[in-house]
């Protein structure tokens, strides 16, 4: 008696398998990617934001400077959420025999948080005024 033989089956479900693995990881690739993209995001307004901050706060510190004429002391103000610490630093000196003074101020804007964390931002601006 001849037994015949049933032909092989399974070669399907490993090709099935090897689909689902492949699909399973472009999936995951294409979510690191767009988790990646909307954190850039975030940061690049957020450095925008911590920009025009510090803008203010050297707006702050020169018309400060140039009303007074004298530098004011070391300030931390609160703006939109960052906080803006504006320094001034003065320099005197004789110029055609009239005394003329430098004002040179700076404003840097930092976030809540610790630089190297995910969500801190700090930009810094500086001018100089002479009077």
């Amino acid at each position: 008696m001849n037994k015949m033989h049933a032909p092989q089956r399974g070669f399907a479900a490993i090709s099935a398998v090897f689909v689902l693995v492949v699909l399973t990881a472009l999936g995951a690739f294409m979510l690191t990617v767009s988790n990646t993209q909307q954190l850039t995001s975030v940061q690049d307004v957020m450095g925008s934001r911590a920009y025009w901050a510090a803008r203010g706060g050297l707006e702050w510190g020169v018309a400060s400077a140039s009303t007074a004429a004298a530098c004011p002391p070391a300030t931390a103000l609160a703006l939109d959420g960052f906080v803006v610490n504006v320094v001034c630093s003065s320099q005197v000196y004789v110029e055609s025999a009239a005394n003329r003074t430098l004002f040179r101020v700076t404003a840097v804007a930092s976030s809540a948080g610790t630089a190297g964390s995910t969500g801190y931002v700090e930009r810094s601006v500086s001018a100089i005024l002479e009077l």
